[in-house]
């Protein structure tokens, strides 16, 4: 992919001439839109079948815990695999990746759906749980690689406004999702439900099969797994910036969330039913879609680590406000604009990892960051369900936002380049610059 990089020039990529500026520029290239259709099928039915799991699991149960246990059983095989994720994804094909895991998601889903439609009786918690643990192999392999090839089908210049649109189209499917998810489980039952879910990430499989194949950086000789993964790691210690925003939104997430738990608000606390949980899920990233739509013409670029740190402190009260609700349009509100200060979040964390990672570790710095973000969602699924059998649904919820609040104050007092990042493209173009050069410089030493 040809890039240059001067104001008021043309870019070119993919034989295909753009202008530098403007909001939907990544779209005159047909690589970022096949990639933006997979993504947004992927995401609506990984939105949508995890509502419809949530649901089923506790139907079967009526116990918070095993919620929790559905988090968990995900994030182990997605969790451990995420660093050796990384590496496959900087050695190889990264779109041949993302078709084999799509796959596999494909097959999980009829399976469920076979599931669905069956009576196994007992063991059909059980069989559930090792469906979900297959789809979790295929996740620990599968964000890395998606996370380095969206880095690559547009010009650098333009990374930014493709991030914005990328985590938009994240955000649209994660609205429609859990409602469609919701209201197709009430209407047609787990079975189908199932079967549609894999029809959606089919498209997502055909779509990636339509992006042009990237080069790979060359790998060192000699290199072991363990050298190439520990490199991502230590790169991304060393850096203030990443692991700051990386650590906020791991703790924040890890204390603040409540996703896990919404099947318990809306069974027995709101009592809205299964559409109600479809809506209490959407509303969310129907808060976060309006911040990143507004992000698209007007990207985060100035204040951005401030911006960050204050978007995580009002996603903390946000949390305080729902738990404490016994109004069901109440809870709606609180939940939106949870998604408003979390989409600001995702917005500037995402521009971080694409601008701040050199492309020969693109895919090792993703792994690392979905292990903080696996870490945040997954677990801090577990630790809602066990929380909330300890002390109670509402009280683990509220004393969640008060922690999410104490870490954004350390966060504040810890990371001082965090709290002073900008996002301004002629400081983070120098700064690539300048990791490419250490990076070669330290392989010329290692050399000799």
């Amino acid at each position: 992919m040809a890039r240059k990089a001067c104001g008021g020039r043309r870019l070119v990529a993919d034989g295909v001439t753009e202008p530098q500026s403007g909001p939907w520029a990544p779209f005159r290239f047909s690589d970022f839109r096949s990639l933006f259709l997979a993504a947004f099928s992927s995401t609506l039915a990984s939105r949508a079948l995890a509502v419809v799991l949530g649901y089923e699991v506790y139907e079967l149960t009526g116990n918070p815990l095993a919620l929790g246990i559905l988090g968990l059983v995900e994030a182990i095989p997605s969790l451990s695999l995420a660093l050796y994720g990384g590496h496959i994804a900087d050695r190889h094909d990264r779109r041949k990746i993302l078709r084999i895991t799509l796959g596999g998601l494909i097959l999980c889903c009829l399976a469920l759906s076979l599931l669905g439609a069956s009576d196994v009786g007992g063991v059909k918690l059980t069989l559930l749980y090792g469906v979900v643990f297959v789809a979790g192999i295929a996740r620990g392999f599968a964000e890395p690689a998606a996370a380095a090839l969206e880095a690559q089908v547009v010009p650098w210049e333009i990374l930014v406004n493709s991030s914005t649109l990328m985590a938009s189209c994240w955000t649209t499917g994660a609205v429609v999702g859990p409602l469609w998810g919701g209201f197709a489980y009430q209407q047609s039952g787990p079975a189908k439900t199932y079967l549609a879910i894999g029809c959606l990430y089919a498209i997502s499989w055909a779509a990636i099969t339509r992006i042009t194949p990237r080069p790979r950086p060359p790998a060192p000789e000699g290199e072991s797994v363990w050298q190439s993964v520990s490199e991502g790691v230590r790169y991304v210690l060393s850096d203030q910036v990443l692991l700051g925003s990386m650590s906020l939104d791991l703790f924040a997430v890890l204390f603040g969330g409540a996703i896990a738990l919404l099947p318990v608000f809306a069974r027995d606390i709101l009592k809205v039913g299964p559409s109600g949980l479809g809506m209490l899920n959407a509303a969310p990233t129907a808060g976060a879609l309006v911040t990143m739509l507004i992000a698209s013409r007007h990207p985060p670029v100035r204040h951005a680590g401030r911006n960050l740190i204050l978007a995580v402190a009002g996603f903390g009260v946000s949390m305080i406000v729902f738990a404490l609700s016994r109004s069901f349009w109440l809870s709606m509100v609180a939940l939106m604009f949870s998604g408003v200060f979390d989409g600001m979040s995702v917005i500037i964390r995402r521009a971080i990892i694409r601008l701040f990672s050199p492309d020969r570790l693109r895919g090792r710095i993703a792994s690392v960051s979905m292990i903080f973000i696996g870490s945040s969602n997954e677990l801090g699924a577990f630790e809602s369900g066990v929380t909330a059998a300890w002390l109670g649904t509402v009280r683990s919820v509220w004393i969640g936002g008060l922690l999410t609040l104490v870490v954004v104050a350390t966060a504040a007092l810890r990371a001082p380049k965090l709290r002073r990042l900008s996002l301004d493209p002629r400081q983070v173009v120098r700064r690539d610059e300048e990791i490419d050069r250490e990076l070669d410089t330290e392989g010329v030493e290692s050399a000799g």
